[in-house]
């Protein structure tokens, strides 16, 4: 079982709807298709996918996407977004989140590090 086959159990014990999708390039796009959101969203939750990069945990995951219509709870776009499409697979429709982590070990940080990272955003609603 390699890393990230490990780390995907763990973040399956906490999100049992994970999936994964391996990329040619060699990359894994993580989605969590129910993530919960606070009141100030136009949704109660989003789905939401990030790619662990090739080279994963040495290159960490940077950036996230979620449905295209998430929004604040007034309509405005979230802050720090565009519609980039997620590389590789050729589908529109997400929204992209331009949000990085500020510090990555990758002998101690996991993909449930990065969700949490993910999550964190999504409660500074903005």
């Amino acid at each position: 079982m390699t890393l990230l086959e490990e780390q995907l159990d763990v973040l399956r014990s906490q999100y049992p709807d994970v999936t994964v999708r391996h990329l040619p390039s060699g990359a894994a796009i993580i989605v969590l298709p129910h993530v919960p959101l606070a009141e100030g969203w136009s949704k109660k939750s989003t789905k939401v996918s990030f790619l662990a990069p090739v080279g994963y945990p040495h290159a960490k995951p940077d950036c996230f996407w979620t449905d295209g219509d998430l929004r604040l709870a007034n309509g405005a776009i979230p802050a720090s977004t565009a519609g980039n499409p997620i590389p590789e697979i050729n589908e529109g429709g997400y929204l992209w989140f331009s949000w990085h982590t500020a510090q990555w070990n990758p002998n101690r940080d996991s993909l449930l590090t990065y969700v949490n990272v993910v999550k964190n955003r999504l409660r500074d609603i903005r």
